[in-house]
């Protein structure tokens, strides 16, 4: 018998989600770039947690 594998949760699109609602948000409020940083990195941060929670797995 082979060994079933789950199947990853791609994070790609969680992180450029975030990267544009941070980058419009902090453009709204005068900021974009730093906008821009403060949603790359909570994207990062939901990736690892997806990424722990299906290592565990």
């Amino acid at each position: 018998m082979t060994k079933r594998t789950p199947n990853p949760t791609g994070s790609g699109a969680i992180i450029a989600l975030l990267i544009l609602i941070g980058a419009v948000g902090g453009g709204l409020l005068g900021q974009p770039s730093i906008g821009l940083l403060v949603g790359l990195a909570l994207g990062i941060i939901i990736a690892l947690l997806i990424y722990l929670g299906e290592r565990g797995k």
